[in-house]
């Protein structure tokens, strides 16, 4: 089925979308470009989307605001947003009413006319998604990169064409009810993350492994071997199951034998780079780096993996170097919404470094950060709602003891940022990496990093 055949057989339904934002905007546009009858809902006010309800109206559609904005959802088929469960009582009586839930990319997957690899994890998904695609393009192919980066693709699904190639990096909200999986699946890794949305870590696994149950026989599934749930699910992948390993050699997949990357397949291991070929730091990227070789293997050849290794500086807030100041490096580290993520990071400096973290609370444990930050971190500035389960963490950690490492509880963000500068001294690192998501403060924690960069860069020498 192509889009344009999907987007027909909705001219004679009504269609409910959820969620007024810049990922759906697209979607509204084009299915009342279609003259499809359509309601857009949105918890925001009516002032607060300004003239984008203007707009929508104009182009026919009926607005939904407020409260109450999922209230009497009786459409034919409705669009989730991927942040809202589907169990939710307003969709569930709509679906007892005959109402189809469904949602952007769940529509992309069936009228999506290329190849796709998708890439899900609790970290490094953007990461691994961004260098697959960048290796793909290097390779001379055209790439389409979307999901939970880059832009909303169904749009695009007409004009993309069979030898092209889609990338897609997927969050287990996305993952939730999906019922389809692209010819290659990536899993980066597993540990808690989002139970503030999951009812418990089972069905947040459960939604991740939706990106490879449905493959078929002649699809591959690459997995993190190192990591104990990803390295289960490979036992119950159909397809072909490609493994990268820093700790094992398995017999199909990519692994590190000390400082160099190789690659096993059929039978024949070569090596592909060095770790010291990768630029962007830490041993959580060289795992990157394996996962995206494992995905590209027979399509990217070796050099073009060498050559791009060696120059790519990595995705905006993620361990990105914002400016050297009176000595000082400051890192945007602000992706780093988990303790596994902000671990990572922690790891992937030499010294002891000054911690900015905190934030809104999504009911995860910290009691794994607390010996990484005793180990790691000379000075930790908390700022946030979860500043008090932190330092909770860290206080009681193994090794703790009094101002070792400094702890610090300070508000509002800039005044945090300002005290981290204040206490530092030439050759420390700075680095923002709250461990937690940005939604206390902040509506994402791309805005969250570009505060930080905002108030870094604002500072005269």
């Amino acid at each position: 089925m192509t889009l344009q055949e999907y987007l027909t057989s909705l001219r004679h339904k009504t269609v409910a979308v959820i969620g007024i934002g810049v990922s759906n905007t697209p979607l509204l546009r084009r299915l009342l470009a279609e003259g499809i009858a359509v309601t857009a809902c949105d918890r925001s006010s009516r002032e607060k989307l300004g003239p984008l309800a203007d707009e929508l109206e104009a182009a026919g559609a009926t607005l939904h605001l407020g409260e109450g904005y999922l209230d009497g959802l009786t459409q034919d088929v409705i669009f989730r947003t991927p942040g809202l469960r589907p169990d939710v009582p307003q969709l569930l009586a709509a679906q007892r009413q005959g109402s189809t839930l469904t949602s952007e990319m769940e529509v992309f997957f069936q009228v999506c006319p290329c190849h796709m690899i998708a890439v899900t994890g609790s970290d490094g998904k953007t990461t691994t998604t961004t260098i697959i695609a960048e290796l793909l393009k290097a390779a001379g192919r055209t790439v389409h990169v979307g999901g939970n980066i880059g832009q909303p693709l169904l749009c695009q699904a007409d004009d993309m064409e069979p030898e092209d190639w889609a990338v897609l990096e997927l969050s287990s909200f996305q993952l939730m009810t999906m019922d389809r999986s692209p010819h290659i699946a990536v899993v980066t890794n597993l540990a808690p993350n989002h139970l503030d949305i999951h009812k418990d870590m089972a069905e947040y696994v459960a939604a991740k492994e939706n990106i490879f149950r449905y493959q078929r026989p002649g699809d591959i599934a690459v997995f993190n071997q190192d990591n104990d749930i990803t390295r289960q699910q490979a036992g119950r992948a159909v397809g072909t199951v490609r493994l990268f390993s820093r700790r094992s050699e398995p017999e199909e997949g990519v692994f590190l034998r000390g400082e160099d990357i190789l690659c096993r397949h059929n039978g024949q291991e070569r090596r592909i780079m060095t770790t010291a070929d990768i630029r962007l730091p830490g041993v959580h990227n060289v795992e990157n780096y394996m996962a995206a070789i494992a995905a590209v293997e027979g399509l990217v050849p070796d050099g073009i993996i060498r050559d791009f290794a060696r120059t790519f500086n990595g995705v905006e807030h993620r361990i990105e170097l914002v400016r050297t100041y009176h000595g000082v490096r400051y890192y945007n580290d602000s992706i780093a919404s988990s303790p596994s993520r902000t671990i990572a990071g922690l790891r992937s400096f030499p010294e002891q470094v000054i911690l900015i973290a905190g934030g809104y609370d999504k009911h995860i444990p910290f009691d794994v950060l607390g010996p990484e930050i005793v180990e790691h971190v000379k000075l930790l500035v908390l700022c946030g709602a979860t500043a008090g389960k932190i330092r909770a963490a860290v206080e009681q950690a193994p090794g703790y003891r009094p101002d070792h490492p400094e702890i610090l509880e300070v508000t509002p963000f800039q005044r945090a940022v300002e005290a981290a500068r204040d206490r530092a001294q030439p050759g420390d690192v700075v680095t923002l990496s709250p461990a937690c998501a940005a939604f206390d403060q902040f509506k994402n924690f791309m805005e969250r990093g570009k505060t930080f960069k905002a108030i870094v860069n604002g500072w005269r020498e």
